[in-house]
């Protein structure tokens, strides 16, 4: 009989040892759970990190990030644009953005050169540079104009003082109603002359 109740001891002991672990009481249930709190901690940094990129993201949206230059338009002043073929425009500009320029209060310089029969006067001298509004011209354009950004070489803002800014204030001074166009020949009514030295 002695040896039943041994065997029954052994079989007891060796079923502790073969036995899997049940979790949360030794071996390798410990293992898993230090595994499964790693997978936890390291999911709640990845969706911390993608939820302060997403806030980033739209806080540099919605300020505009590097390339809001529209913050540096003077709204008190003229602004020339400057564009590819050479011409050049006055105006305010009311949107400024990646894709395109809006700008309305348009003018520009319009050269009307004069043939003479005598060669001794300068070039510079026969050339009649006029300030025109827009919107008389043929077409008849509004006053706006929406030009594309990749057309812009550059634009600036015009102090008030200078000699295109002094036209422009002359021309509405003269015009309190706005413009008026004729019906003559003539394509556009010049806001000011100015002639060239």
């Amino acid at each position: 009989m002695d040896f039943m109740q041994r065997g029954s001891h052994q079989a007891q002991a060796g079923a502790g040892v073969g036995s899997p672990a049940e979790p949360g009481s030794g071996g390798h249930g410990k293992g898993r759970g230090r595994n499964f709190s790693w997978l936890r901690l390291s999911t709640v940094a990845l969706l911390f990190s993608v939820t302060v990129l997403v806030v980033s993201l739209v806080i540099l949206a919605v300020t505009g990030g590097p390339h809001n230059e529209s913050k540096y338009v003077n709204t008190k002043e003229l602004q020339a644009v400057f564009l590819n073929g050479g011409q050049v425009y006055f105006g305010n500009i009311q949107n400024l953005n990646e894709k395109y320029l809006r700008m309305d209060n348009i003018y520009y310089l319009r050269v009307n050169q004069t043939v003479q029969p005598n060669q001794s006067t300068s070039a510079a001298n026969n050339n009649d540079v006029s300030l025109v509004k827009l919107g008389c011209e043929l077409h008849g354009p509004e006053d706006q104009m929406v030009i594309n950004r990749d057309q812009v070489i550059f634009w600036e803002n015009l102090k008030t003082d200078g000699q295109v800014a002094k036209d422009v204030a002359d021309y509405v001074k003269a015009n309190p109603n706005g413009q008026t166009c004729t019906t003559s020949s003539s394509s556009s009514t010049p806001a000011s002359t100015t002639t060239k030295p």
